[in-house]
């Protein structure tokens, strides 16, 4: 028997050539997620669930519903031999580098039995780094969401925040589309981090194609990511279920503009539902791309964030809590409420005295120079001879 590739982390060192083959061979069989299918690799185990439904064994209606169209379909060898062209692998949960607490967040008791919510049986990875040094148990990830056709406005905070993320030592997830996704890696990589691109379709497949530098710059400074083997295309449905992996895999999902109807706003659900932290950045109200936005920030248990201090306070430590943003010093800051009142007396560059400041000002007579002494200090009056007081030129 062959073994696969070998880890220094914890689990084991490696993991039998027959586990990956049976497992790549059950990732093409069925469209995930697969919850039939995950039913049975849990209750047999990947090698012999991998051999009945091969042999054709009767495995109930339900099973059958999602595995017949492929059965006789079996490219294990060429797909594992197409990922190791590409420099990258197949991570299965009984091998090293699999991100065993991300994924643990399908098994949430509230969960079990939702077809919607099954674990990966695998993931495909293209590039040489390690997944778990970026999403997984105490490694801190934000996924980074939204429109396709963003604005101005949505790109530059995509790529800002992102840059700042990875100068925290944060992975940046997202899905390597146009518009936010694309600006959210590129900031990342920009700023020396690690990025993880989940994609609905093969990991050496770029779309939109214009992605392809990008994907590649991706993959050596972070990960590729798939449920869908080399060669795998694209398509709508597959979008929608990649979605709960970008959700998995960081620590908190941040939508940073997103329509009425949107990708980002699917994720964010995916994400409120696996007890992720979900985050959203307020735009313009006359934009159309900040009415999903908006509308997800009304949400219970949404947090709005202005700044990438809010996010790192909302995915950071309990009891981490970011420095309120820095206020602008005005002149009269700190000054007494008598001296506020009686600088406010002061008419324009007029000079005024004692006795008159005290009836505009309202305050006892006595008080007033006490008070035009706090101004003077402050440098906001001088004396004006038998004229009185006066705001300085």
């Amino acid at each position: 028997m062959t073994a696969g590739t070998e880890c220094d982390g914890p689990g084991p060192a490696v993991v039998a050539e027959e586990v990956l083959r049976a497992r790549a061979y059950l990732m093409r069989l069925a469209e995930p997620p697969a919850p039939r299918l995950a039913h049975l690799v849990a209750l047999l185990g990947p090698l012999e669930a991998a051999e009945r439904i091969r042999g054709g064994a009767d495995l109930g209606r339900h099973v059958s519903s999602e595995v017949s169209g492929r059965r006789d379909v079996d490219r294990a060898e060429s797909d594992l031999d197409a990922v190791r062209a590409l420099g990258g692998r197949l991570l299965v949960p009984e091998g090293p580098g699999w991100p065993a607490a991300a994924v643990a967040a399908f098994d949430r008791p509230d969960l079990r039995g939702n077809p919607d919510w099954v674990a990966p049986l695998g993931l495909w990875v293209r590039g040489p780094g390690d997944l778990t040094e970026h999403v997984d148990g105490s490694h801190r990830s934000v996924a980074m969401v939204g429109a396709r056709a963003a604005t101005g406005y949505g790109k530059w905070v995509a790529r800002a925040w992102s840059a700042s993320f990875a100068d925290e030592g944060l992975a940046v997830v997202s899905g390597a589309a146009s518009g936010i996704d694309g600006e959210s890696h590129r900031g990342c990589l920009a700023a020396g981090g690690a990025t993880v691109a989940v994609l609905a379709c093969g990991v050496e497949r770029a779309y939109p194609a214009t992605h392809t530098r990008l994907l590649a710059a991706i993959a050596e400074q972070g990960a590729v990511v798939s449920e869908y083997p080399v060669g795998a295309v694209p398509a709508r449905h597959r979008f929608l279920v990649r979605n709960r992996l970008i959700a998995a895999l960081a620590s908190g999902t941040l939508v940073v503009e997103a329509g009425a109807r949107s990708g980002a706003a699917r994720t964010a659900s995916a994400a409120q539902e696996l007890g992720r932290v979900v985050m959203a950045v307020p735009g313009p109200v006359t934009s159309a791309l900040s009415v999903g936005t908006h509308h997800l920030a009304r949400q219970p248990g949404v947090a709005v964030v202005g700044s990438v201090a809010d996010v790192l306070e909302d995915i950071g430590p309990a009891g981490r809590l970011a420095d309120p943003p820095p206020r602008p010093r005005r002149p009269l800051d700190g000054l007494s409420t008598t001296a506020v009142r009686v600088h406010g007396a002061l008419r324009g560059f007029a000079s005024s005295t004692a006795a008159v400041l005290a009836r505009e000002a309202g305050v006892e007579p006595r008080a007033v120079p006490a008070a035009l002494e706090e101004l003077a200090v402050a440098g906001l009056v001088v004396p004006d001879g038998e004229r009185g007081w006066c705001r300085p030129v």
